[in-house]
This record gives C-alpha cells, structure tokens and sequence, in this order.
C-alpha cells in the first residue's frame, strides 16, 4: 500500500479497510498457453541495469516508512544466484523526494535523513505488461516493522494521479513471526495480502484487499507470490495455489466508465524492503524493532507470462475450469 506526499502533510496515516479472509487456498489455477515474455534470473555477478532501475530517495514513501532507498551494493546485489535486498540500521541522508515530486516542490534539491537504508528497484521505462501471469520466488525477512512487497504501478498514469489510475499489490507482508498477547496469529505474524487500489485520487481513493494467513512463510524457505492478470480479473496465488481473486466491478476508477479502468494499461514491476510505515508500525507490537538487522528480501526469480493464442485480452489462458 503506497500512500501519497500529500497525505503527509495533512498530518494523517490511511489504513487498510475490512478485507477478505479466505480460510484455506484454492485450488491450483487451471491455465495453459502461457508464454515466458521477460524474467530475470539472478544468474549473473550483477545487477542487469538493462533491466533493473533505482529509485533513490529518504522520502519514506509518502507513508512514513523509515529507510532511504539507495543504489548501493550494500543494499541490493547478486549472492549466489539471487537478487539480495538489505536493509541496513544506519544513519543515512538522501534526496527528499522522489524525481517526480521534487520537480514541483519548493526545493527540489532538498534532503532527509532516516535511521535505516534499503532498496527499491523498478522495471519503469525498462519493461512494463498489460495482463499476464507475474510470479516471483522470493524468501521474506521477519521482525517487527518489515514490509516486504512485490507489487505494480501504471506505467503511464493515464487516469490521473494515484488511486485513479490504479495499483497492483501482488505480495505485501509486515511483521512476519512476532508474536504479541493481541492480535497476532499463533506462532507467529504469517499474513500476507493481495491488494487493488482504485478510485479517485487521494482523499477519495479506494481498495480491494485479501489478507491471507499463510505459515509456511515462517518456515525461513523460498516461496512463489503470484498474480494471473486477465481482462476484467486477478487471481493471487502462493506457491501455485489461489487465495484471492477479484473482477471487474470490484473496482473502478473516476476516470472512466469502463468496468475494466484502471486496470487495463500497462503496469511496471517493483520489488522492496520497507521498513516501518502505517501498515506494520500500527499492528503487532507496534514501531519498529531494532534488532536482528541486516534484515534481508532473497529473490530467486521473477518471471513474466503472457498469453500467446489471446494477447489482447489473456482471459484465453485461465481455463473455465478455474472460474
């Protein structure tokens, strides 16, 4: 959940409204004619540039995260055939805001300081999808104030400015394994959410969410996050199984009447390690713990289909036997 600058300054925090609950996953997706279209691997001795940019700032991502994101081998390299992101405990002090707001602020060249650094890298201007199976093998850091994601935004914010012209939560997880006396599941925090976000533009947002409890992501292993994106549909899966799904008329966008906007453009891929921000600060123990950093995100692979015999729509690819 990405929550804009100006909700910042008016002093306010949003929070993710009553979501599904599924009790037990689904099962497998039935598909077929599903063509590899990009990935990346991981397999060589560096990041690929070709396909990776950075985004660079301490702005806290209009949410009041705690990091800075930086390009620094420190915080995002290749380890063994996987991508590693690493969030530091350490005083760091970069750009305020983004490139696209400090165009418009009062001082674009201003700084910030935050007590932790981490990375944030995005497929934008590199590789961007309009329906399509995203999956990516990946292994979460635990602790009070995590917030891992793997998620999506418009490559062209055709509807206008966020919510109106959507946003694609694949994987979000905060507070993996704290335990609490309230609250918490047992065991352990094990809840991972699929999330659309929608609307209008920031007050009048929206959003469609499905939190899941999920324990075998404690288990310190590799797990599959997912999304099969069809015209007028999302299924979320994890490790090949469905937990969630949404159609068209569980969302919208003020922009347009057509049942499938926003989520019918282009989207670019993110993959980041917050730390602290509304989400995990306000659940489990609260704020953020300092101990056990380095915390790190591993990604094995991020793999991108689409649908060979229906491109235009990729509903051709998810099988009736699923609906």
């Amino acid at each position: 959940m990405r929550i804009p600058l100006s909700l910042v300054l008016a002093g306010g925090l949003a929070t993710l409204s009553a979501c599904d609950r599924p009790a037990v996953l689904g099962e497998t997706p039935a598909q077929d004619g599903w063509e590899l279209a990009w990935s990346d691997e991981f397999d060589g001795t560096a990041i690929d540039r070709a396909k990776w940019d950075f985004d660079i700032d301490c702005w806290g991502g209009g949410n009041n995260e705690q990091q800075c994101y930086t390009d620094r081998a420190e915080n995002a390299s290749i380890v063994d055939g996987k991508l590693v992101i690493t969030a530091r405990k350490e005083d760091f002090t970069g750009p305020a805001l983004p490139p696209y707001l400090a165009a418009d602020a009062e001082d674009p060249d201003a700084t910030a300081s935050q007590p932790f650094t981490s990375a944030r890298m995005v497929t934008r201007g590199k590789a961007a999808w309009k329906y399509g199976k995203i999956e990516v093998r990946a292994k979460l850091p635990q602790g009070q104030g995590t917030w891992p994601a793997i998620w999506m935004m418009p490559e062209d914010q055709v509807y206008g400015r966020w919510a109106q012209s959507g946003e694609i939560d694949i994987m979000e997880a905060v507070n993996l394994g704290v335990e609490c006396d309230n609250g918490c599941e047992e065991g352990g925090e094990n809840t991972i959410l699929g999330t659309l976000h929608f609307g209008g533009g920031w007050p009048d947002n929206d959003l469609a969410s499905t939190e899941f409890n999920y324990p075998p992501v404690l288990d310190d292993g590799f797990h599959t996050f997912g999304v099969i994106w069809s015209e007028g549909r999302f299924i979320w899966t994890v490790d090949g199984r469905k937990f969630a799904e949404k159609k068209a008329g569980d969302w919208y966008t003020t922009e347009s009447e057509d049942p499938n906007a926003p989520f019918d453009q282009r989207f670019h891929l993110i993959l980041n390690l917050a730390i602290g921000g509304g989400l995990p600060e306000e659940r489990a123990l609260g704020g953020v713990s300092p101990d056990g950093f380095p915390k790190q995100m591993e990604i094995d692979w991020v793999r991108v289909w689409q649908c060979g015999p229906d491109p235009a729509t990729g509903s051709g690819c998810v099988l009736e036997g699923d609906q």
